[in-house]
Protein backbone atom coordinates (compact mmCIF):
# COMPACT_ATOMS: atom_id res chain seq x y z
CA UNK A 1 0.00 0.00 0.00
CA UNK A 2 3.05 2.43 1.08
CA UNK A 3 4.60 1.31 -2.37
CA UNK A 4 1.37 2.07 -4.48
CA UNK A 5 1.21 5.76 -2.54
CA UNK A 6 4.82 6.80 -2.91
CA UNK A 7 4.96 5.63 -6.79
CA UNK A 8 1.18 7.80 -7.32
CA UNK A 9 2.36 11.00 -5.33
CA UNK A 10 5.98 10.34 -7.33
CA UNK A 11 3.88 10.38 -10.54
CA UNK A 12 1.52 13.38 -9.25
CA UNK A 13 4.83 14.94 -8.64
CA UNK A 14 5.98 14.83 -12.12
CA UNK A 15 2.64 15.83 -13.85
CA UNK A 16 2.19 18.99 -11.63
CA UNK A 17 6.55 19.59 -11.98
CA UNK A 18 5.96 19.39 -15.84
CA UNK A 19 2.85 21.92 -15.96
CA UNK A 20 4.98 24.39 -13.24
CA UNK A 21 7.45 24.67 -16.49
CA UNK A 22 4.81 27.16 -18.49
CA UNK A 23 2.79 27.97 -15.27
CA UNK A 24 4.00 30.60 -13.34
CA UNK A 25 3.83 30.19 -9.27
CA UNK A 26 3.71 26.27 -9.95
CA UNK A 27 7.10 25.71 -9.48
CA UNK A 28 9.02 22.94 -10.97
CA UNK A 29 12.05 21.55 -9.35
CA UNK A 30 10.20 20.87 -5.65
CA UNK A 31 8.07 18.60 -7.72
CA UNK A 32 10.44 16.96 -9.36
CA UNK A 33 12.81 16.50 -6.15
CA UNK A 34 9.65 15.47 -4.28
CA UNK A 35 9.43 12.50 -7.31
CA UNK A 36 13.08 11.30 -7.03
CA UNK A 37 12.22 10.70 -3.41
CA UNK A 38 9.10 8.66 -3.77
CA UNK A 39 10.86 7.06 -6.93
CA UNK A 40 13.57 5.83 -4.54
CA UNK A 41 11.53 5.21 -2.04
CA UNK A 42 9.18 2.46 -3.87
CA UNK A 43 10.03 2.02 -7.79
CA UNK A 44 13.86 1.42 -8.75
CA UNK A 45 12.43 1.68 -12.48
CA UNK A 46 10.88 5.14 -12.00
CA UNK A 47 13.92 6.00 -10.18
CA UNK A 48 15.91 5.01 -12.85
CA UNK A 49 13.85 6.34 -15.66
CA UNK A 50 13.81 9.95 -13.84
CA UNK A 51 17.33 10.03 -13.23
CA UNK A 52 18.42 8.70 -16.54
CA UNK A 53 15.49 8.72 -19.13
CA UNK A 54 13.24 12.19 -18.09
CA UNK A 55 14.45 15.25 -19.31
CA UNK A 56 15.21 16.17 -15.60
CA UNK A 57 17.37 13.68 -14.69
CA UNK A 58 20.59 15.79 -16.07
CA UNK A 59 19.93 18.33 -13.10
CA UNK A 60 18.56 15.91 -10.78
CA UNK A 61 21.83 13.61 -11.28
CA UNK A 62 23.79 16.70 -10.75
CA UNK A 63 22.30 18.03 -7.55
CA UNK A 64 22.64 14.89 -6.13
CA UNK A 65 26.30 14.70 -6.85
CA UNK A 66 26.99 18.34 -6.21
CA UNK A 67 23.72 20.00 -4.12
CA UNK A 68 24.40 22.79 -6.85
CA UNK A 69 23.40 23.70 -10.23
CA UNK A 70 24.86 23.41 -13.41
CA UNK A 71 26.29 26.59 -14.67
CA UNK A 72 24.24 28.67 -16.84
CA UNK A 73 20.76 27.03 -15.40
CA UNK A 74 20.55 29.54 -12.88
CA UNK A 75 20.74 32.44 -14.75
CA UNK A 76 17.93 30.70 -17.35
CA UNK A 77 15.64 29.64 -14.57
CA UNK A 78 15.69 33.61 -12.76
CA UNK A 79 15.37 34.92 -16.20
CA UNK A 80 12.18 32.67 -16.84
CA UNK A 81 11.43 33.35 -13.28
CA UNK A 82 10.89 37.18 -13.92
CA UNK A 83 9.74 36.93 -17.05
CA UNK A 84 6.43 34.68 -16.17
CA UNK A 85 5.72 37.06 -13.24
CA UNK A 86 5.80 40.09 -15.27
CA UNK A 87 3.71 38.49 -17.71
CA UNK A 88 1.36 37.49 -15.01
CA UNK A 89 1.79 40.92 -13.48
CA UNK A 90 0.47 42.27 -17.05
CA UNK A 91 -2.24 40.13 -17.34
CA UNK A 92 -3.54 40.95 -13.02
CA UNK A 93 -4.99 44.53 -12.56
CA UNK A 94 -5.50 44.01 -9.09
CA UNK A 95 -2.94 45.90 -7.12
CA UNK A 96 -2.61 43.24 -3.86
CA UNK A 97 -2.51 40.68 -6.82
CA UNK A 98 0.59 42.49 -8.07
CA UNK A 99 2.43 43.33 -5.08
CA UNK A 100 1.70 39.77 -3.93
CA UNK A 101 3.11 38.59 -7.04
CA UNK A 102 6.48 41.08 -6.37
CA UNK A 103 6.83 39.84 -2.99
CA UNK A 104 6.82 36.09 -4.45
CA UNK A 105 9.01 37.09 -7.35
CA UNK A 106 11.52 38.47 -4.63
CA UNK A 107 11.76 35.17 -2.10
CA UNK A 108 12.00 33.20 -5.19
CA UNK A 109 14.75 35.35 -6.32
CA UNK A 110 16.37 35.27 -3.33
CA UNK A 111 15.86 31.36 -2.66
CA UNK A 112 17.22 30.79 -6.45
CA UNK A 113 20.34 33.11 -5.84
CA UNK A 114 21.66 31.71 -2.68
CA UNK A 115 22.01 28.23 -4.94
CA UNK A 116 25.53 27.71 -5.60
CA UNK A 117 26.72 26.63 -9.22
CA UNK A 118 29.63 24.20 -9.85
CA UNK A 119 30.71 22.78 -12.80
CA UNK A 120 30.70 19.43 -13.76
CA UNK A 121 34.27 18.99 -13.62
CA UNK A 122 35.06 21.25 -10.64
CA UNK A 123 34.69 18.75 -7.76
CA UNK A 124 36.57 15.81 -7.66
CA UNK A 125 36.19 12.36 -5.16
Amino acid sequence: MQRFFLISLGWLAIVLGTLGIVLPLLPTTPFVLLAAWCFARSSPRFHHWLLWRSPFGRYLRHWQQHRAMPPGVKARAMFLIIVTFAISGWLVHLLWVRLLLALILVLLLLIMWRIPVVAEKTKQH
